[in-house]
């Protein structure tokens, strides 16, 4: 009986640690990013400043302090062994850009070797993918 509470014990420890992330408040800091096209090839980069604000329910992205777009977040998957280092989140959610036009847009947020990358895909537009490594990756409260 001991056994099984020891091990009971540890599976929902280990559910916890795994899931520590997820359901948070967080702010992904980026300076460079890449448009690709359909087929994963690199089409542009452009150095400059992004800021995306995760939250439970919605996004808010900011590019160079100016361009400013918002979204509200309509379903998400997330596995995070490792806490903002190993793991993924997929995010679908509809944006509004600063012109008021409403997007359908998948976000993967991929963590691998402790390196973080988001992935944006507006439906409809496959080839402007647009890909950004995390500078900085932080809870928010």
């Amino acid at each position: 009986m001991k056994t099984i509470t020891l091990i009971l014990s540890l599976l929902v420890a280990g559910t916890t640690i795994s899931f520590a992330q997820c359901g948070k408040k967080f702010t992904i800091t980026t300076s460079k990013t890449e448009h690709m096209d359909s087929s994963g090839n690199i089409t542009r980069t452009d150095d400059e400043k992004a800021v995306v604000v995760i939250g439970k329910a919605d996004i808010n992205i900011s590019v160079n302090d100016d361009h400013k777009m918002t979204g509200t977040i309509k379903s998400d998957t997330c596995s995070w062994p490792v806490a903002y280092k190993e793991g993924k989140t997929v995010i679908k959610a509809v944006i509004t850009t600063q012109n008021g036009e409403d997007k359908n847009v998948t976000i993967t947020i991929t963590g691998k070797d402790g390196k973080v990358s988001l992935l944006f895909e507006v439906e409809g537009e496959p080839d402007d993918r647009i890909r950004v490594a995390a500078d900085k990756f932080e809870e928010t409260v």
